[in-house]
């Protein structure tokens, strides 16, 4: 899939919305678009005034079989999407006033979940991602057994808190699960029987559940879920927060939907409810798309959509909706696509929508502040994203995943395209908000104390945000001192047995006696345990998914991470001592001082990013 898609291109001329200008539309875009990326195939459905103006299936539903998809009764799984329904049900009880948006959610819970700085989470901070937690990272995703009861996965699940409520955005499936589960307590039934009575009856949705696995009478309406189209089909992807993403459903069912919420929540909520749920709230980082109660903002040529998206690992979707134009649109594909090049026809399918129906009446080039220079130097630097795990071993990630952003030639960001594409060039329009020279996607910087603290993408600002990297955390300095430090027990390792192989070449005997011989001996015992520790946290990192529960692994890992870094920096404190008393040559001294240096280096890091800790949640 090439760039070209994941930049929206303006259409010369004004279209109207119609289902004969729609279809030519999509059937001329969707099928070259999915062939290009190798996705097996894809529904899309757009509703206007209240009704369906078209719903269009493309490719196949299953490849194998040569089972076309049909939007009427095709069934995708729409991934984070799920969310809204979540937090629909969440407002159908706060319109009763069973839930309260503004205290702590312990209050319906059977749980305690702990006050973070003394302050406790709100229903408003769940819906608005702001609870504060971090990422939960294990057992998201199975593809086997039985799903465990919602209650049961939540209180096993509780992440730590890394964030003030209210403060940062960070994407939360936890909260949204939790979210869920108070649905339950609060109603009296379980989550699933819920949403069917009050969401799926009302509205006529009959190929839809978050019940896993399928109930067998919807079973053969599944779409298969692919990397991509040209392998073999991928089983039933089993969500153990299934409040958070199981859902199931058609197209035309996704239609009915978001004609309800277009209509002002028209047979799930009073019209003042539905108001107050899609009411943004101010930006963390101003000039950026905003967060509503589980809506999102997507801003598109100067209208507003409350959208959601969902990403599964085989199933991929978007959701948008023009309250001011009385329009939705929705697309579901089943594969990720070469490249993952999913995201970007998404992006591009509504940057054309827009581009097509509602044109903006000023397409002149963005014009660049004076002060774009200056801004930019405040921008550069390295950012840390928010949502993220900070108190176990997967923060080593944190080391690798940071965002870099730099100057180009011409004194503009250059930010790397983290969600695929190509790089784009950054004009800015406003104070610290930059815009893409030739799309719609901005950028914008919060400042504090005269410093860039944090910057977004509209794309993702009303959820995630990157944070400045703390000196001590940035990977700028901090990866080249820890990769000489990994040179210099690498080559004390490898010393050894070249030293024994010279040693016998030349009949000559190692000069050291007693206590020298053992440092040197244990130096290099701890520095080939070292290795051997790293290579089992390189098989870890590259073997775990949210699939598996790789628990045999890990414990032994940090025990022995423990031990062997506690040994490699004694050893090599001892062997730096023993040189320098017994005044040996200055290469030896040089490189006790160095192995020393680079051991605490090492470990220093280590502690840093959590790797000598003990635990297995993530």
């Amino acid at each position: 899939m090439g760039a070209s898609f994941a930049v929206g291109v303006a259409a010369p001329a004004h279209h109207e919305l119609t289902q004969t200008d729609a279809d030519a539309w999509l059937d001329g875009y969707m099928p070259y678009a999915l062939a290009q990326a190798n996705i097996a195939g894809a529904v899309v459905v757009i509703v206007k005034d209240g009704e369906v103006l078209t719903q269009r299936g493309y490719g196949y539903a299953d490849v194998a079989a040569r089972r076309r998809v049909d939007p009427a009764v095709t069934m995708f799984r729409p991934g984070s999407i799920s969310k809204l329904f979540t937090w629909t049900a969440v407002m159908q009880l706060v319109e009763q006033g069973k839930i309260d948006l503004d205290v702590d959610i312990n209050r319906y819970l059977d749980f305690n979940i702990p006050p973070f700085r003394g302050q406790h989470i709100t229903m408003r901070n769940v819906m608005t991602h702001r609870s504060g937690f971090e990422e939960a990272f294990k057992g998201g995703v199975t593809f086997s057994g039985a799903v465990p009861p919602l209650g049961d996965a939540v209180k096993r699940l509780l992440p730590p808190r890394v964030y003030m409520p209210g403060t940062t955005p960070a994407y939360s499936n936890y909260a949204a699960a939790t979210a869920g589960y108070i649905v339950e307590r609060v109603s009296g039934m379980p989550f699933d029987d819920y949403v069917e009575r009050n969401i799926f009856q009302p509205l006529g949705m009959t190929h839809t559940t978050f019940r896993q696995p399928l109930p067998p009478l919807l079973a053969p309406y599944m779409a298969q879920g692919y990397p991509d189209a040209s392998v073999d089909a991928k089983p039933f992807e089993l969500i153990s927060v299934p409040p958070a993403g199981s859902l199931s459903a058609s197209a035309a069912d996704m239609a009915k939907f978001m004609i309800a919420h277009l209509n002002h929540g028209a047979g799930l909520m009073k019209p003042e409810t539905s108001l107050l749920m899609q009411t943004f709230y101010e930006g963390a980082v101003p000039g950026t798309n905003r967060m509503a109660l589980g809506f999102y903002e997507q801003r598109m040529n100067g209208l507003s959509a409350i959208a959601h998206g969902g990403d599964l690992n085989y199933f991929h979707s978007d959701l948008w909706l023009l309250p001011g134009k009385n329009v939705g649109l929705f697309v579901s594909m089943n594969s990720a696509g070469t490249g993952g090049e999913n995201f970007a026809i998404r992006l591009a399918l509504f940057e054309q929508f827009g581009d097509r129906y509602y044109p903006t009446a000023n397409d002149d080039p963005p014009k660049e502040l004076a002060s774009a220079k200056e801004h930019a130097k405040l921008l550069a630097g390295s950012y840390l994203n928010s949502r993220g795990e900070f108190s176990n071993f997967i923060d080593i990630l944190n080391l690798f995943g940071q965002v870099k952003i730099g100057l180009g030639k011409d004194g503009r960001p250059q930010i790397p395209p983290i969600f695929g594409g190509a790089a784009r060039q950054w004009i800015e329009i406003a104070p610290f908000v930059w815009q893409d020279a030739y799309g719609h996607q901005r950028i914008g910087a919060k400042m504090e104390d005269g410093k860039v603290a944090r910057w977004s993408m509209d794309v993702v600002s009303p959820f995630m945000v990157w944070d400045r990297t703390p000196w001590y955390r940035d990977a700028a300095w901090l990866m080249p001192v820890l990769l000489l430090a990994f040179v210099v027990v690498a080559l004390t390792a490898l010393s050894w047995p070249a030293g024994a192989i010279s040693r016998r070449r030349y009949h000559a005997t190692l000069a050291l006696q007693d206590g020298d011989r053992s440092a040197y001996r244990w130096v290099r015992v701890f520095c080939w345990l070292f290795l051997a520790t790293t290579a089992g946290w390189s098989v870890l990192f590259v073997s775990i998914s949210g699939t598996e529960v790789l628990d045999w692994l890990i414990r032994p890992l940090q025990v022995a991470g423990t031990i062997v870094s506690l040994g490699l920096v004694g050893s090599a404190l001892w062997n730096l001592q023993l040189v320098f008393k017994g005044r040996r040559g200055w290469f030896a001294r040089t490189w006790s001082v160095l192995l020393s240096i680079a051991a605490l280096c090492i470990v220093g890091g280590m502690l840093d990013f959590h790797l000598l800790t003990f635990g297995n949640r993530y």
